[in-house]
Order: C-alpha cells, then structure tokens, then sequence
C-alpha cells in the first residue's frame, strides 16, 4: 500500500532531502510540498496525504496553528513536526496541538522511515533529544493500561474541551470520544472526567 506523504517547509533543500531519505522506502511517495502554513492548508484536501512533515516555524505562523488548522480540514492525517531545535518550547505546543510524533532534522533516512511507519501505527514518536521526559511519560502510559487514543481523549479534556469539541478536533465521532471517555474512566478507577484527570495527572500523565 503506498503512503502518502506531504513536506511543509519553506527550505528547498530540506523538502528535496525528504524526497531522497524516502527513497529507502518504495511504498513511501512524496505526494506534494508546500513552502508555508497557509499553502499547507490550501493543499491538504486536495493531496490527502496520510502524513504530514512540518516544520516547526513557517515564514507565516507556527506549527501549533497549523497543525490546528490541518486537523479542521484532514482529520485522519498523521502529523510530524521535523525541526531543527531540540529545545525549543514550541515542540510542545505542537505536541499539545495535536502533532503525532517530532523528529530532528538530521535524522539517517533508514530511522526517518522507521520513525513515520511507528506513527502510522498510531505509535507517538518524539526524538529522546528533544524532550526526554516523552519517555517517563510513555512509561507511564503503558503503566496505566491506557491506549494511546483513550490518553489522547482524556488529554483534551484536561484542557477543557467538551466531548463535541474533542470529536472536532480528533476526527472521531462524539459516540466514540464517550466510549474513549469511559474506557479511561474505567482504567483509571475514575467516577468522573474531573476524577480521572486527576489521577492521569498523579500518574505522570499529564
């Protein structure tokens, strides 16, 4: 099966070094670029990849707004931010936003593909050198027996979103955001979305 793949930067150079690190893969097909957020959003209905690369800053806004604005208009799409700062507070805005995984940009091309196969497993993959507490927080998850989808859901109530919301933003059906709900609730030994954000927050994970 072919996976589509979109790269969002304004750099030339880093939108062809993509194409060539995807080379590694033949199932892997660069379907189409765009040099700034805005375009990105123009062009993302009519490409349909099944992931996006996107680089942290855009001449004309940041990650976090794009990936906000993708999301509204290609819900099922995979996101990756691919930056060049490891430490920059933006990577969890991102994160935060929505952003499925981050990869430093000088990542081999062997690990670039195994890395964007893991997210399209549903799998949130984050280069240890660019916030290595992702990982207490991955053990965590796993402590908890949550599934990655559950914490996501659970993770936007936490921010105040109401089930409508959280079903805007996920691409999920609001049935579906109440099934996630309650299946955390469950996990978690929770009565309510108050308690269990709560003990998700005692465990580390939020």
């Amino acid at each position: 099966m072919t996976i589509r793949i979109m790269v969002v930067d304004d750099h030339p150079v880093v939108r062809d070094g993509v194409s060539l690190l995807l080379r590694s893969d033949p199932a892997m097909q660069l379907v189409g670029a765009a040099e700034s957020g805005r375009t990105a959003i123009e062009r993302i209905a009519e490409l349909a990849p099944d992931l996006v690369l996107l680089d942290l800053r855009m001449p004309d806004m940041l990650a976090p707004e794009v990936i906000t604005e993708l999301r509204k208009v290609h819900p099922s799409a995979r996101i990756v931010v691919f930056t060049a700062h490891s430490d920059h507070q933006g990577l969890r805005a991102a994160l935060e936003a929505g952003a499925n995984g981050c990869l430093l940009k000088d990542v081999a091309g062997t690990d670039l593909v195994s890395a964007l196969r893991r997210v399209l497993r549903d799998e949130r993959v984050i280069d240890p050198r660019i916030l290595p507490s992702a990982d207490v927080q991955s053990d965590a998850l796993a402590r908890s027996g949550l599934t990655r989808r559950e914490y996501e859901v659970l993770r936007l109530a936490a921010q105040g979103q109401t089930n409508p919301e959280i079903a805007e933003s996920t691409g999920l059906t609001r049935n579906t955001v109440k099934t996630y709900l309650q299946a955390a609730l469950h996990k978690l030994g929770a009565r309510n979305r108050v308690e269990a954000i709560s003990k998700a927050s005692e465990a580390g994970l939020l």
